[in-house]
């Protein structure tokens, strides 16, 4: 199969070259690690205060290892430049590359920070592991360069393609959902807040937000490219960017790829691990659990898959506390439990879409009857549960007088749906259960800081 391979155009001999760049550095840092010359330099970019020159063989020896990952780096970017120019079309080229380099540029960042800081155990593992997951993330690239053996000629068209594209990015912003990532970023911000009883520092917060929108809008766009085939039988998605063909599916998965990586690498460094390590669930359980398995499986998709909206809140819980609690998980099942009346509503409006797509959404499986029914059930539920919040200690007197309001606002909302039917009714009780909750998270917050 080795034999196959192919390296004819300029992208897949500097895809060669990348990776014996790779090679000597993999070398280089062996011996390095072996000399002893590892905490040579106590500095960041160089030795001493970080602008000291090296005074012995051992400061030498690590700061010309520092300089060449500067070069490999630079290597790298021009690689992954010239994969999002001339390779868009190549899903499994540009998705490696992306990859590759993300972990490369990750890798260095936390090297950077090992100098520059104490060091958690896990950031050390960490950043061990990630060097072998490059070099296995380039050679994958590598064979399927070779595999592709594309001319050069084919590239120089597709990137002259490239160039003449507009508005490309409102498409990547697309990718990301922005409006349901706003709605999230809301939970996990006051997940921060009441979990700690404060406001949070500038720092954590923008740290914590950052790889919130990373996690959440790379797990959207990882999404779109999952549900691509669907999106162009329904009206209300065959405008995205990658079922319009605006995008390549490429260029979908890769942007939502390096967005996933980068925010795990964000929270563990500038956050901590419990954080990372719960957003990353929340991928994997939005990922593949909801998009790949469930949402086509099960009339239950939405019920089930609802846990993936819900863990933002016990991120910012995390990130502000270092640990859950029991009072944590209640905000957990608040969102789970809100999740299905928000989407059943919309299903109602959307039923022939998701029917033509062939989802086994709850309208198109049982009917609309019986999801009108469902929808005040669950929203009923829903709102006794916020009720309760104040025994486990989440809210207080504030809280339960908004929560009350709020309550029996989107109780009316759900009893209109229930009696009434209707499309217009359904729509608005989908807005108006994005509204609620975000304003009974603000209720929680105000009470918290009170």
């Amino acid at each position: 199969m080795i034999r196959n391979l192919q390296f004819r155009s300029p992208f897949a001999r500097f895809s060669l070259l990348t990776l014996a760049s790779m090679l000597i550095l993999l070398i280089g840092g062996g011996l390095i690690r072996q000399s002893g010359a590892a905490n040579a330099c106590g500095g960041w970019p160089l030795c001493g205060d970080g602008l000291g020159l090296p005074v012995d063989r051992l400061e030498w020896m690590q700061v010309a290892h520092r300089l060449t990952v500067g070069l490999v780096g630079v290597v790298m970017v021009v690689l992954l430049r010239s994969a999002w120019r001339s390779q868009r079309t190549q899903t499994p080229i540009l998705v490696s590359t992306t990859a590759t380099a993300a972990l490369f540029l990750l890798q260095a960042m936390l090297g950077a920070l090992k100098v520059t800081r104490e060091f958690p155990f896990y950031l050390i593992a960490l950043h061990a592991a990630t060097a072998a997951a490059v070099w296995m993330a380039l050679l994958l690239q590598v064979y399927f360069v070779g595999r592709a053996a594309r001319s050069g000629e084919a590239e120089r068209l597709e990137a002259a393609e490239a160039v003449q594209r507009v508005d490309v990015g409102r498409d990547f912003l697309a990718l990301t959902k922005p409006i349901v990532v706003a709605l999230l970023l809301v939970t996990t911000y006051a997940g921060m807040v009441i979990g700690a009883k404060a406001w949070p520092s500038a720092a954590l917060t923008f740290w914590v937000l950052l790889g919130g929108f990373l996690a959440a809008g790379g797990s959207g766009a990882i999404n779109q490219y999952i549900d691509r085939y669907d999106d162009i039988k329904m009206q209300r998605t065959q405008k995205r960017p990658l079922p319009s063909g605006r995008l390549t599916p490429g260029e979908g998965l890769a942007f939502g790829v390096v967005m996933t990586l980068t925010s795990f690498y964000l929270l563990a460094a500038f956050v901590n691990l419990l954080a990372a390590l719960l957003s990353l669930a929340g991928i994997i359980y939005y990922v593949f659990i909801y998009s790949i398995w469930l949402k086509k499986a099960t009339v239950q998709n939405i019920v089930i898959g609802g846990g993936a909206g819900a863990i933002p809140p016990l991120v910012g819980w995390a990130a502000a506390t270092g640990s859950l609690n029991i009072p944590a998980l209640f905000l957990f099942a608040v969102v789970f439990m809100w999740t299905p009346p928000h989407f059943w509503a919309l299903a109602i409006v959307r039923s022939k879409d998701y029917a033509r797509a062939g989802l086994p959404m709850l309208p198109v499986v049982r009917g609309e009857k019986e999801t009108r029914t469902k929808i005040f059930i669950y929203t009923v539920e829903l709102v006794v549960l916020t009720m309760f919040l104040p025994l486990f200690g989440l809210g207080g007197s504030i809280y339960l007088v908004l929560a009350g309001l709020l309550g029996i606002w989107l109780l009316t909302s759900a009893w209109k749906v229930w009696k009434q039917g209707g499309n217009k009714l359904a729509w608005k009780m989908y807005r108006h259960s994005s509204m609620y909750l975000a304003f009974l998270f603000i209720a929680l917050m105000v009470d918290a800081l009170g």
